[in-house]
């Protein structure tokens, strides 16, 4: 079987150029004589490529949702979208694994390495990170011990209140929600987090008008309807997931109150339904289906050069104006 060598010879080039012309390099220089030159003695030679070896790389998606906590919340189902979508493509197989199974981290053995989806206790990470490389996709931390991928809810949530206080609006509420880790402490949520900073050095109205419960629909009709029946209200709410707002926009409609004439909403995500509700959420575009493709594609280079050394990787979010804002 002829290889570079008998080429390069029967060309009277070196073999990096035979490899280089052969792999079509856009950055090789040669002579068209040399070039037709290589291509002639490759096929006198009957000289074939050697393919490289297909390493088949097995991942497992550890998520903290459940399947029915997923399907009232497409946030996270769209990340593990684009982490599935891009295993596909890429050849490698999934193992899917939930928290809530019992003894989760015996099922992670098997595996090349780990895409934790969610909110996870540092014990856990450690665990887990111990184990395989692990990305860890919606956690913000500190801790520079561990390979995060997150989205900039910090840039968004003062993208929201600058635009908002450009509207002319002083009397901002917030109603977000609350995630507990497996070890009982509170994540702390950038978005809340930043609200708070940024009301309070712009001097707006916000104490009276700012609730948290959980992200869900539910949670956004209940949070809404209590303040409506305290009666008073302000301008405009800052909602910190979709679903906490499609909740608030029923409660205010029942109550007769107008969006945005009465009240302007904002919130975050972008889900699919927020483009449908009426009137349409002026929201946070989250790149959810983005965060896992890119999970995807940094575990895989993670595998293969073999790198254990932890990365911060941060994704932009944008603004999206429709409907539900008005200026005051």
């Amino acid at each position: 079987m002829a290889t570079l060598k008998d080429v390069a010879e029967r060309a009277g080039v070196s073999q990096s150029a035979v490899s280089r012309c052969l792999n079509n390099d856009p950055t090789l220089n040669l002579p068209k004589e040399t070039r037709e030159a290589i291509l002639k003695a490759a096929q006198d030679l009957h000289y074939t490529k050697k393919r490289k070896a297909q390493v088949m790389h097995t991942l497992a998606i550890l998520q903290w949702y459940s399947l029915e906590q997923e399907a009232s919340d497409p946030y996270y189902l769209m990340i593990r979208n684009g982490v599935e979508n891009y295993a596909h493509a890429h050849h490698m197989k999934i193992n899917r694994v939930f928290k809530s199974d019992r003894d989760y981290l015996s099922k992670l053995h098997d595996v090349d390495g780990i895409i934790c989806i969610g909110k996870f206790a540092r014990s856990e990470m450690q665990a887990i990170d111990a184990m395989h490389p692990a990305l860890f996709v919606d956690m913000a931390i500190d801790d520079y011990a561990f390979s995060t991928l997150t989205a900039d809810f910090t840039k968004a949530t003062y993208d929201i209140m600058d635009y908002l206080t450009s509207c002319h609006h002083q009397d901002i509420g917030f109603l977000g929600g609350m995630e507990y880790l497996s070890d009982g402490t509170l994540y702390p949520d950038s978005r809340y987090h930043t609200f708070i900073d940024y009301a309070q050095s712009h001097h707006l109205n916000y104490q009276d008008y700012t609730l948290l419960s959980s992200y869900s629909r539910e949670d956004g009709y209940t949070m809404m309807t209590s303040l409506i029946q305290k009666g008073k209200l302000p301008t405009a709410f800052v909602c910190a997931s979709d679903p906490i707002a499609i909740g608030a926009l029923r409660a205010l409609h029942e109550h007769h109150l107008k969006v945005p004439e009465d009240i302007s909403i904002i919130s975050y995500d972008d889900i699919d339904e927020a483009s449908y509700t009426n009137p349409s959420l002026t929201t946070i575009h989250t790149p959810a289906y983005e965060l896992g493709e890119y999970a995807g594609m940094l575990l895989k280079g993670m595998l293969e050069t073999k790198s254990r050394l932890p990365m911060k990787v941060v994704l932009p979010c944008t603004l999206l104006e429709r409907e539900s804002v008005t200026k005051r």
